[in-house]
């Protein structure tokens, strides 16, 4: 009977630990490590989410960028920070990517982190100076064909999933493309405006402008449905290329071992937040679809990206040093 008792008490003081933790989180200020430099897309998405964190969790959510090595340094800072809640890591599809392009990650994808919410995504584009002589992916596949090795896309950097959504279409079609990385998606995007680099595939919200002044011309989206800034872009699938849906994630991790209650709390957070209809309406017009899922189905997403991506990377041989 005092067996039973002890038992009895032990989890009444759990359960009251447990209501405590979520109860009083956070009491002091929370860091977002950020592993690119300021001005990107996942700084901007994680900007956008420390505001309204703080807005509605009544404690500074402070944005830290850690760029460097392609993700990893903010990403192996992430995933050694202690597992109180108070760092959290907002990654990209590097996050998934990484693990097969570099020999040694400083993270495991699998056990060093726990997902919050894939908070939103913004598909990839394919896009071509006006001077290139195709109107649809078809014809642009034709081209290549047609004059091989004449052709290069540009892309944002190797292991993006801009230049994987490119090599994903030459392995497919057995195209003679040429991958021509930049250091990032502006002088990608520029060098396709000045004709340097015919075609370019990069993620929508950077070249979301220059398709509408005209300056480029899109001839898809790599999303399962168009995207609402650009409507009349045609999806893949619409163009008769299936099976290469790709977007650029951006979503939220804690350090492994962080309280469950700390977890749920920062979910039901965040799913509030890109609900609100001024968040929703801020990233929808950078290009980004919301998404706001649970930890158990952003686990079984990132799953489904290492492999997926890890065997483009295969095949493609692509390996970063």
């Amino acid at each position: 009977m005092k067996f039973t008792m002890r038992i009895v008490i032990s989890f009444i003081a759990l359960l009251l630990s447990v209501t405590s933790i979520a109860q009083t989180y956070p009491n002091k200020p929370v860091r977002i490590i950020v592993p690119f430099a300021t001005g990107g897309p996942t700084d901007s998405m994680a900007r956008i989410l420390a505001q309204k964190f703080t807005e509605g969790m009544g404690q500074s959510f402070v944005v830290e960028n850690r760029a460097g090595a392609g993700g990893n340094i903010g990403m192996g800072m992430g995933a050694k920070a202690v597992p109180d809640g108070y760092t959290l890591t907002m990654v990209s599809s590097s996050f998934v990517v990484n693990p097969s392009l570099y020999a040694n990650v400083p993270y495991d994808a699998y056990k060093d982190f726990i997902p919050i919410s894939l908070a939103g995504a913004s598909p990839n584009l394919i896009v071509v100076h006006p001077s290139v002589p195709a109107k649809t992916v078809q014809e642009l596949i034709a081209l290549i064909r047609a004059n091989p090795g004449k052709y290069s896309f540009a892309h944002p950097g190797v292991g993006t999933t801009p230049h994987l959504s490119g090599e994903l279409l030459r392995l497919s079609y057995n195209i003679d493309m040429v991958s021509t990385p930049f250091g990032g998606a502006g002088p990608a995007i520029t060098s396709v405006l000045a004709g340097h680099t015919p075609v370019g595939v990069t993620a929508l919200p950077p070249a979301m402008a220059h398709v509408k002044s005209g300056a480029l011309r899109a001839l898809a989206v790599t999303s399962a449905k168009r995207n609402p800034e650009l409507p009349d872009v045609p999806t893949l699938a619409e163009a008769g290329v299936s099976g290469q849906e790709a977007e650029t994630m951006q979503g939220l991790l804690v350090p492994a071992g962080t309280p469950k209650a700390i977890v749920d709390r920062l979910h039901q957070e965040i799913v509030k937040i890109v609900n609100q209809p001024d968040t929703r309406a801020k990233l929808t017009s950078m290009g980004f679809d919301i998404v706001g899922n649970t930890p158990d189905q952003f686990t079984s997403y990132i799953q489904s990206e290492v492999n997926r991506w890890g065997k483009v990377i295969r095949d493609a041989k692509i390996k970063v040093d």
